[in-house]
């Protein structure tokens, strides 16, 4: 390896773990007590260690920090449990795979999503990161509801636009957040499957 490919690769991974800092500090700020109004790119900047110019040659904005920090959670915390959904064959256990990933998902980033959220109602370029998000949950269960009542009757006959609504809904963060809060997660992610696998016909919800 020539020095100068070797410079270029240190350059490389030092940029990596650079953006690796700031996105943990902006984690770190969402879930410190002051929450959202402690916010700020220069508090990132510094809980980072880094130039606030840093933040900004890094990630362009704190639009383009946050969506960064959605990509991290969502890649640390969702996609290895969704490998769980695409393992399965039948209709029915994929989608209370689906079910049981969100909810792990929204447990284990229960107060960093709730901050993101909150910010979102204060900022539209905020809400849209989270739209398109909460989208893509949206057609991933359609597909799987699709799949659900092609094999399974009961499923067929219950299934129309009003309860896929209703699906999406009592799968949404800010249902299980609201549960969570009289219980604890595990449980509330249980009753959550049921309430879903019931809307649907089917008997199996804490299976």
């Amino acid at each position: 390896m020539s020095p100068r490919a070797y410079k270029l690769g240190e350059r490389q991974v030092s940029t990596l773990e650079t953006r690796a800092r700031i996105i943990a500090a902006a984690r770190d700020l969402l879930t410190a007590p002051d929450g959202i109004a402690g916010f700020t790119l220069d508090a990132v900047a510094r809980q980072a260690g880094v130039a606030r110019m840093t933040v900004y040659y890094q990630f362009g904005s704190k639009l383009g920090l946050l969506e960064k920090l959605y990509d991290d959670l969502g890649e640390k915390g969702l996609m290895p449990r969704l490998q769980a959904v695409f393992v399965q064959k039948d209709g029915v256990a994929a989608l209370g795979a689906l079910i049981d990933s969100f909810s792990g998902f929204w447990a284990s980033e229960r107060l960093v999503t709730r901050r993101l959220r909150a910010l979102a109602r204060l900022d539209p370029e905020v809400e849209m990161g989270i739209q398109r998000r909460d989208s893509w949950r949206r057609q991933h269960l359609h597909n799987l509801l699709t799949r659900a009542a092609e094999s399974n009757s009961g499923v067929a006959k219950a299934l129309n636009d009003e309860t896929e609504d209703v699906v999406y809904s009592i799968t949404s963060f800010e249902y299980f957040d609201a549960l969570a809060g009289l219980q604890d997660p595990e449980t509330t992610a249980g009753w959550v499957k049921k309430l879903a696998f019931q809307v649907l016909g089917l008997d199996e919800g804490l299976s």
